[in-house]
């Protein structure tokens, strides 16, 4: 389950950042993902939401954009 990465990778992310801008809490996380990405969107929701646990993510609202897909 690749979701539970991205989800682990999002934090990491979201941590880095407010850190160096000195937040302490974050309301809502939102991510752009293409419809080709075989990236089960449920599945991600679940994994963020245990990722955050205990962090300054904790209780954010995930905000999933999903984009259509082009190919060639």
């Amino acid at each position: 389950m690749h979701e539970m990465a991205i989800a682990e990778s999002v934090l990491g992310l979201v941590e880095e950042t407010a850190r160096r801008e000195g937040f302490l809490r974050v309301k809502e996380v939102r991510l752009e993902i293409g419809r080709l990405a075989a990236v089960e969107m449920e599945s991600l929701r679940f994994c963020f939401d245990a990722v955050v646990r205990g962090s300054v993510a904790e209780g954010a609202a995930l905000a999933i954009d999903e984009t259509p897909g082009t190919a060639w």
